[in-house]
């Protein structure tokens, strides 16, 4: 890559602006508009918006607010003309409110390192829930200090469960809480989302629905966009899913998707997923050589999503189930991060075919299909090619060759770090990504 491409991208990079985040709730002939967790009033510039209807997230947008107008009003308008009322019926916005769907007793795990302030932000997010029956497990996952044990034994004893997990990396950690869990449903979160107050209910009540139903995954939506990094991952995508709710079936495979189940990444994120918990103790949890903290990197999420459907259990997605994340922030950050989602991609499907090897005929037959899906997925991407949140096609942020190409990089690595990472938990502590 030659110099002056280099400074071109980091031009580019540093021009972007920050963008204020939002909610407009469209309450019949009223609109409440409110700023994202953390952030201040709207004011003038581009707003990125979380649009409700009677407090459901229905999608969002883009919005501009011009100098000295009221955001409320400039931003209700193309709220309603995008987002209009639905038909009269139980889901319509004013319609007489159905009860409240049945909910499983559930156990929330959060595992964390050292960074008790964004935790204490989450957990007051949790105790904020109106799921009626849930309790708290936080995992100190290879603490090297007290303070993560000080602020639950301060100011969440009462509520919050604190366990240790000695052995460095995500999906270890994750696997202690599973140890831990008392709940029928076990749900997972990180400790850098603050939750809407509907999150857990939402997420854990298609449980009740369907006896057949393994996993569910939610929206991640981003709690800033303050840095250019943040604006830039955003911009293509972020964590978001879309708002059409879907249901993942091993019995009758999506016609749109070929490559059912290896597009893990299809499903859903860390972030934001939940697990009967009988299902995932059957497939022994996560793999303890995959996840962030591994030398793995990554992938940890992606293997439990398909180790569930590959024993036949169904996997829904439901938007209404919303947390709100903190994406990194700087330039480094995003190198990191698609480094580190190149290499998990490829070490979680090395994770399936090595624990789970009567799915390889499958994985060599969609291995064609997988190898171009590869390619499109790593692409350099001068804009976006649609679909993004909040009409971010419609930006001119492009995805710099840098990423692309580590990315790449990640996954020539990937299977090389899961062996790796099996390897260090046979002979010692492992090292390897940071969290």
């Amino acid at each position: 890559m030659s110099r002056a491409r280099v400074e071109q991208e980091i031009r580019r990079f540093l021009a972007i602006k920050p963008v204020q985040v939002a909610e407009l709730d469209l309450e019949g002939a009223e609109a409440v508009l409110r700023p994202g967790p953390g952030s201040p009033p709207v004011t003038d510039g581009e707003v990125f918006l979380l649009v409700r209807r009677g407090g459901r997230p229905v999608g969002t947008l883009l919005g501009r607010v011009p100098e000295g107008a009221d955001p409320k009003t400039v931003l209700a308008g193309p709220a309603r003309e995008r987002f209009a009322e639905e038909p009269a019926g139980a889901n319509a916005a004013g319609s007489t409110a159905a009860p409240p769907p049945p909910v499983p007793d559930t156990t929330v795990v959060i595992a964390t390192r050292e960074r008790t302030d964004r935790l204490a932000h989450a957990l007051d997010s949790m105790l904020a829930q109106d799921h009626p029956d849930f309790e708290i497990v936080v995992v100190d996952n290879a603490p090297v200090t007290d303070a993560t044990r000080d602020l639950i034994e301060r100011k969440y004893a009462e509520r919050v469960r604190y366990v240790t997990e000695p052995v460095p990396g995500l999906a270890v950690a994750h696997n202690r809480g599973v140890e831990a869990a008392r709940g029928e449903v076990i749900a997972f979160t990180d400790d850098d989302v603050v939750a809407d107050p509907r999150w857990l209910t939402e997420l854990t009540a298609p449980f009740a629905a369907d006896p057949g139903l393994g996993c569910a995954t939610g929206l991640i939506l981003p709690a800033r966009l303050r840095t250019p990094a943040q604006v830039l991952l955003e911009s293509h995508g972020g964590f978001a899913k879309g708002f059409t709710a879907r249901t993942y079936d091993p019995h009758d495979p999506p016609a749109d998707d070929p490559l059912f189940p290896f597009t893990a990444g299809r499903f859903g994120s860390g972030a934001n997923m939940a697990f009967r918990t009988g299902v995932l103790r059957a497939v022994g949890g996560f793999d303890p050589a995959t996840g962030a903290g591994t030398l793995a990197r990554g992938g940890d999420d992606l293997y439990g999503f398909v180790r569930v459907l590959a024993q036949g259990h169904r996997l829904r997605y439901t938007p209404q189930a919303l947390v709100w994340h903190h994406h990194r922030e700087t330039w480094r950050d995003l190198e990191t991060q698609a480094y580190g989602y190149g290499a998990g991609l490829t070490a979680y499907l090395t994770a399936i075919l090595v624990n789970r090897p009567a799915l390889l005929p499958a994985f060599l037959a969609r291995l064609p299909r997988g190898l171009a899906y590869a390619r499109a997925l790593t692409a350099t991407r001068e804009t976006d090619a649609g679909g993004a949140p909040g009409d971010h096609d419609d930006r001119t942020h492009p995805w710099p060759r840098r990423l692309s190409r580590l990315q790449r990089r990640g996954m020539a690595y990937g299977p090389v770090g899961y062996l790796r990472a099996r390897r260090a938990l046979r002979t010692g502590p492992a090292s390897g990504g940071s969290r």
